[in-house]
């Protein structure tokens, strides 16, 4: 960060701790333990590599970047000065963080550090700065309990019921002969959904004791109650009930899907989606299920998306029509998350085939020809409330792109940060 200077040093920062991070992970997996979840420094060293590459383009965006170059989440999350040895320290391997994360951003944590986070401001719905006035310290006991019963609640899941239903009898051989496809369907179902409370427990845990030293406050609701989820890592509710791959996604491991926002999707000059999808398998490391997984969920993805613009809009009226609509994507979805992310947690190339050819890769040949058979529609990047200003900017770039009778660069991704719609419209007009 400092030999190099702001102008390049997130590009080195991030080759840097990704290729060190991941050099790490081969000799780990390769040589010391293969094909075991093991506790050791590769997990802490994913969360400094977030760390080190979100400062390092928060510190680009704040000292070199313009300010109207700038999206309104990249301009709130600027660091205009460069950091000291013991701030930087103190970032990436304080105690709080170090085992499990979960991210945070620079100036959160330093906000923190400094005692500013109970009289902070904050951006309201429409983007104008609402003040919050200072009030007393709120006391972190009530959510930091309530966190801690969900833990205990997951692991205790995950010890009993869990074990009964290992991921692995999917391709046993004599499960694969004998069970009906409806047999085979609630299964892979059943035994993903008892794979996900170790890590509801670890982002829990992790969550509860950032809360439990002060830090993850986020400021107080219409209610005037402490609001304690500013770097929660998951929603539990939304995962279980998600009726779209997005909305899994976007409520699965937030602070990583944050990240991956941050540094690769609202950079990325063509196909986001894709560029994402493999940073995020390089991040998890170099196991072959990783990159299988992600590679199906680019294709999963893009379907569901196409899928949804295409279909909902004729089953919003009447409510029962709704409510039919909600039941058939709820279950279509979880089967699809299932399917996805069984090699992920196979880890190896042989067994993760013998998954996807014991189902005859039904789900890929179905996302494949969603794609090739209905139109795909502009949509919009999921719109996060501070970040309306943004979404209000793009819509008018794109009314002035057609005015000109210009076709949008990116059909799937409609969204773009502010540098993409400047050029997509320079390319434009020059044409």
């Amino acid at each position: 960060m400092i030999i190099i200077g702001v102008e390049n040093m997130h590009k080195y920062c991030f080759v840097f701790a990704l290729g060190y991070l991941t050099v790490c992970q081969i000799t780990r997996v390769y040589i010391f333990d293969y094909g075991q979840y093991s506790a050791d420094f590769s997990g802490p060293m994913m969360i400094i590599t977030q760390k080190i590459t979100s400062l390092a383009y928060e510190i680009h965006d704040g000292m070199f970047r313009k300010d109207e170059e700038l999206t309104p989440s990249q301009r709130g999350l600027a660091v205009r000065r460069m950091p000291s040895l013991l701030e930087y320290l103190s970032y990436n391997c304080n105690f709080m963080g170090i085992l499990a994360g979960p991210l945070c951003s620079y100036k959160d944590y330093i906000t923190f550090i400094e005692g500013r986070s109970y009289h902070m401001t904050q951006s309201g719905e429409d983007g104008k700065e609402e003040i919050q006035y200072e009030k007393t310290e709120p006391s972190p006991n009530i959510a930091v309990t309530q966190k801690l019963l969900v833990c205990g609640l997951s692991l205790l899941f995950h010890l009993t019921v869990s074990k009964t239903l290992p991921v692995q009898y999917n391709i046993d051989e004599h499960f694969q002969a004998t069970a009906s496809w409806p047999t085979k369907v609630i299964y892979l179902y059943v035994s993903l959904l008892a794979a996900r409370p170790k890590y509801y427990f670890a982002w829990t845990l992790a969550d509860a004791i950032n809360n439990a030293a002060g830090f993850g406050f986020r400021g107080y609701d219409k209610n005037g109650a402490a609001r304690w989820d500013l770097i929660s890592n998951l929603r539990i509710q939304q995962i279980e009930m998600s009726t779209s791959f997005k909305m899994f996604l976007d409520n699965w491991n937030i602070q990583t899907a944050l990240w991956l926002k941050r540094v690769c999707y609202e950079r990325a000059s063509f196909s986001p989606t894709i560029q994402t999808f493999f940073l995020s398998a390089i991040w998890h490391g170099v196991y072959p299920g990783y990159y299988l997984t992600f590679l199906t969920g680019v294709l999963m993805t893009l379907a569901a998306r196409a899928m949804r613009s295409n279909i909902r809009h004729y089953f919003m009226e009447p409510p029962q029509l709704k409510l039919f609509y909600d039941v058939i994507t709820w279950i279509v979805t979880q089967i699809a998350i299932s399917y996805t992310v069984v090699p992920f947690v196979l880890l190896s190339i042989k067994p993760s085939f013998m998954f996807y050819s014991s189902w005859y890769y039904c789900l890929h040949i179905a996302g494949i020809l969603v794609l090739l058979l209905l139109p795909v529609k502009k949509t919009q990047r999921g719109r996060n409330t501070h970040e309306k200003i943004q979404l209000s900017r793009s819509k008018k770039f794109d009314e002035q792109e057609n005015s000109l009778g210009q076709n949008s660069f990116s059909t799937t991704n409609n969204v773009c940060n502010q540098n993409q719609e400047i050029a997509s419209r320079h390319s434009s007009l020059k044409q």
